[in-house]
């Protein structure tokens, strides 16, 4: 895993950091381009950003969340960052929720643009109820099966609903798992999601990213 650091200023920490998590087969290189940096030093915000490189083979074998603890999380706190968002792109969101259930403590918020929240099986089960709290309380959420990893993700978003304002979740209502993503919208406040016109791509995620930005003025 690498992770390039974009400071607020050189010679100094910032009280808050963004962890960038990219989507598969993305790199760091890609939210340079669509200018998640620049959004940032445009705002004048006093945020440093994280950009995060994951080999698929750790995302896989999710040695990952280790490696984010380590090179990344860590870090931050020994260098005096206060408060620390990981902001997830699609594969990149679903790693996000996984760090945020296993170490909730070390995270202050969660950034989630468009994304990935398990198969189309868990999401047609979890839908077949009237709602994911009744999904949760029945026998079908502790169920041992191979998707136990995202039965055991939607039990964690059950478990914490409603969830609270240092959660921001964004997409676009053509992406492909838009479905999934208005379900994890109902356990948010109204104020915590934008869903805006398009799909699963670039445009979509800088649009949304500058909305959470004009989200995290006010916040902090």
């Amino acid at each position: 895993m690498h992770v390039e650091l974009v400071a607020a200023r050189a010679s100094a920490t910032a009280a808050e950091r963004i962890v960038v998590l990219p989507g598969a087969y993305q790199d760091s290189g890609d939210a340079l381009r669509a200018g998640f940096a620049d959004a940032i030093r445009e705002r004048g915000l006093p945020v440093d950003l994280a950009l995060v490189d994951m080999t698929l083979a750790h995302v896989t074998d999710r040695t990952v969340l280790a490696q984010l603890r380590a090179l990344a999380l860590a870090p931050a706190r020994a260098a005096g960052c206060e408060r620390i968002w990981l902001a997830g792109i699609s594969l990149g969101g679903f790693m996000a929720l996984l760090y945020m259930a296993r170490y909730p403590a070390e995270v202050d918020g969660l950034c989630l643009l468009s994304p990935y929240l398990g198969n189309r099986m868990i999401l047609t089960e979890v839908l077949s109820y009237p709602s994911l709290a009744d999904w949760y309380a029945s026998a079908a959420a502790g169920s041992g099966d191979e998707w136990s990893e995202e039965r055991d993700l939607w039990g964690f978003i059950a478990q914490h609903a409603p969830l609270g304002p240092r959660w921001y979740l964004g997409f676009g209502h053509e992406d492909r798992f838009v479905a999934a993503h208005r379900l994890l919208a109902r356990q948010l406040p109204m104020s915590a999601v934008d869903e805006v016109a398009g799909g699963h791509n670039w445009p979509v995620w800088r649009q949304l990213w500058d909305r959470f930005l004009v989200r995290l003025e006010p916040a902090r």
